[in-house]
């Protein structure tokens, strides 16, 4: 069984689901100080300390915008650096505990090699300005090739293409930490365009994926979500509809609920998430993971390539990678974690996401996969993810990971690149 260590789907969640309703006070963190504080720990969505002090990233309120969708713990092994390390090293051992990228790569049996020269833009809000060094010293830790922008492989800009960056939050900067090592792990010879928005609101995370396209992505991914609501199409049609261009959003954390956006429109590839389990063999399975969104659509018109019956909308996920396992995804982070800043622990579907576009640019066929109906009509390359429960609905498909297409982790999570 799993570890338990993430936050359930909630259970008012799961009934305005069903009613077709919005649930409201979509959480994400606000702005730092100048000179932020560290992290604190905090409970988890019931109210408890979670088992290994999981913390999510982004956790206060901000209106009309989402939540960046990611936790983290401090690694018992290799991990909390402390303050002495927050001016960051790019001499920095491997942590002991952790999904390495030779993991990830192992896990979803990718090739050695693949394209060059692909864009893999991340989109998320407020500055961690220690972006940069952190993904140097994660890169040479684990022997990946340099990504700097001095080497043209890394470039950082604000939500309108310059360099006048936000104000800097710790939170988002967890979350930005382990986007751009993410697509690191599978896909070390992509480039890397970081562009951060003002703020978590649906104007400005909108506007940085605009620009994100406007600048040369081919594919982009957001690691944010917020319950969707009636007003969404009109943000869809000025921000997220780019024909030729792989828009991914994660499918959310908090299990079987409210659809979730930018997830649930019909232009964004919708990743779920799983559990990576060890083999006794060395090799890796995977169940659906229980904080995994997934849910019908009040809004969205059912798209014509998804045969599921319980849903009369539009279904989310549609495909899936990993979001948790037992030590999670080693992620080195020294903006604002006090003690802790180093190597940490990282989940949630904000490393689903960033993994799948990474696998997308390495596959190097961007402009032709760019629809989310893509991977229905290519299946050979997804494994099915039989297992695992994203909250009570019955045992059906829509919590429950089953033979075929499931609401957790859609068609199954990538092996090699043949569906991407």
């Amino acid at each position: 069984m799993p570890s338990r260590r993430f936050r359930r789907g909630r259970t008012t969640g799961l009934l305005l689901a069903l009613a077709g309703m919005i649930v409201a006070g979509t959480a994400v963190a606000g702005p730092a100080t100048a000179d932020p504080a560290p992290l604190l720990p905090a409970a988890t969505g019931n109210g408890h300390p979670s088992e290994r002090g999981e913390m999510p990233s982004c956790k206060t309120a901000f209106p009309s915008g989402v939540r960046c969708l990611s936790t983290w713990h401090r690694l018992s092994a290799g991990g909390g650096t402390g303050s002495a390390q927050s001016a960051g090293s790019a001499a920095v051992a491997a942590p002991k505990e952790g999904l390495s990228p030779a993991d990830i790569r192992a896990a979803y049996k990718l090739p050695a090699k693949g394209a060059k020269n692909q864009t893999i833009a991340i989109v998320d809000a407020y500055d961690n300005p220690h972006v940069e060094k952190d993904l140097k010293a994660y890169r040479k830790a684990w022997k990946l090739p340099p990504c700097t922008t001095a080497n043209g492989c890394f470039r950082k800009v604000n939500q309108r293409g310059g360099t006048k960056y936000p104000v800097g939050d710790p939170g988002w900067g967890v979350e930005i930490a382990l986007d751009v090592q993410a697509v690191s792990a599978t896909c070390p010879t992509c480039k890397i365009l970081l562009v951060e928005a003002d703020d978590p609101s649906f104007k400005a995370m909108g506007t940085a994926v605009k620009t994100a396209v406007r600048l040369g992505a081919d594919v982009v991914s957001n690691s944010y979500g917020a319950d969707e609501f009636a007003g969404m199409f009109t943000i869809a049609k000025k921000y997220y509809t780019h024909p030729g261009v792989p828009i991914l959003a994660s499918s959310g954390d908090f299990g079987f609920t409210t659809a979730s956006f930018p997830a649930v429109l019909k232009t964004t590839w919708a990743i779920g998430g799983t559990t990576l389990i060890p083999t006794a063999k060395g090799g890796w399975t995977e169940d659906a993971w229980f904080g995994a969104g997934s849910g019908c659509s009040a809004y969205v018109p059912k798209p014509r390539v998804q045969k599921d019956t319980n849903c009369a909308m539009r279904t989310v996920a549609d495909i899936s990678a990993v979001a948790h396992s037992e030590e999670g995804f080693a992620v080195y982070d020294t903006y604002g974690l006090g003690q802790d800043n180093g190597w940490i622990a990282v989940g949630g579907t904000s490393l689903s996401a960033p993994l799948v576009a990474g696998m997308i640019g390495m596959a190097g066929n961007s402009a032709k996969v760019a629809s989310p109906s893509y991977p229905y009509r290519h299946r050979s390359g997804l494994k099915d993810v039989v297992g695992g429960s994203t909250g009570y609905c019955g045992h059906d498909y829509l919590c429950t990971g089953i033979k075929g297409y499931d609401a957790p982790t859609g068609l199954g999570s990538p092996r090699g690149l043949k569906s991407l």
